[in-house]
């Protein structure tokens, strides 16, 4: 049996996607609702049937499930098979269950894509004035008990050849923009680059300044720690 909320004026939705930081977005949602004692929903959005996602989306799916029940949240809502703009689907979710804050990433949608189509935040300020949002930035910091990173400073991938490059000024030649975290107790440029690829945010090892291919690298994103744009 669920515990009944304090707080109904207040209503928080957390909005994630597919990559290493919609775990941390629901953690931030849930410190808000447990401090406003009040209901908690996660919203996840595909425009693909959830029979045709394929394993690793499920296995995000399954994850956020769990979070869901470890933090009583009222529900998990997914919503496959959609074809409409994004903001119009959250801001359905809001209306519906009297959402009063949402949660969402700051690198959910590109600077070109916000440059070319309108920004989904824009978009949700138009749809739902009276919502406030809550944009969580990428974070700076990594935290993994085996290896320990210095805070994370901006830089870029070229492409080379069959491999890319990691380099800190941005010229015209540049395929990728991130946060670059390098090992304690490396003279050279060893580490993680994180950035984000196809709406995914992936962290990616990067060797003496190289990185020979782009499989994501599961780590554990310090959700305590200060926030800083891209």
């Amino acid at each position: 049996m669920k515990k009944i909320k304090g707080r109904m004026d207040e209503s928080i939705l957390v909005c994630v996607y597919y990559g290493p930081n919609g775990e941390r977005l629901i953690q931030r949602g849930c410190k808000i609702a447990n401090m406003l004692d009040c209901p908690l929903y996660i919203l996840t959005i595909d425009p693909k049937p959830f029979d045709d996602l394929d394993a690793e989306k499920t296995s995000y799916i399954t994850r956020w499930k769990q979070l869901a029940d470890q933090h009583s949240a009222e529900a998990f809502i997914m919503k496959d098979d959609e074809h409409r703009p994004i903001s119009k689907v959250i801001a359905e979710v809001a209306r519906e269950k009297n959402i009063t804050q949402i949660i969402l990433g700051q690198t959910a949608q590109s600077r070109w894509e916000q440059i070319a189509k309108g920004s989904i935040i824009n978009s949700l300020l138009r749809e739902i004035p009276f919502v406030d949002l809550h944009i969580i930035s990428v974070s700076r910091y990594l935290k993994n008990p085996d290896r320990h990173f210095e805070k994370g400073v901006r830089a870029y991938l070229i492409k080379e050849h069959d491999q890319y490059r990691l380099i800190f000024k941005h010229t015209k030649d540049i395929e990728f923009e991130g946060i670059f975290f390098k090992e304690f107790g490396t003279d050279f440029n060893n580490g993680i680059f994180k950035f984000m690829k196809d709406k995914e945010t992936l962290q990616v090892q990067v060797h003496e300044d190289i990185v020979s291919d782009l499989t994501n690298v599961e780590m554990n994103t310090d959700a305590d720690a200060d926030d800083d744009y891209l």
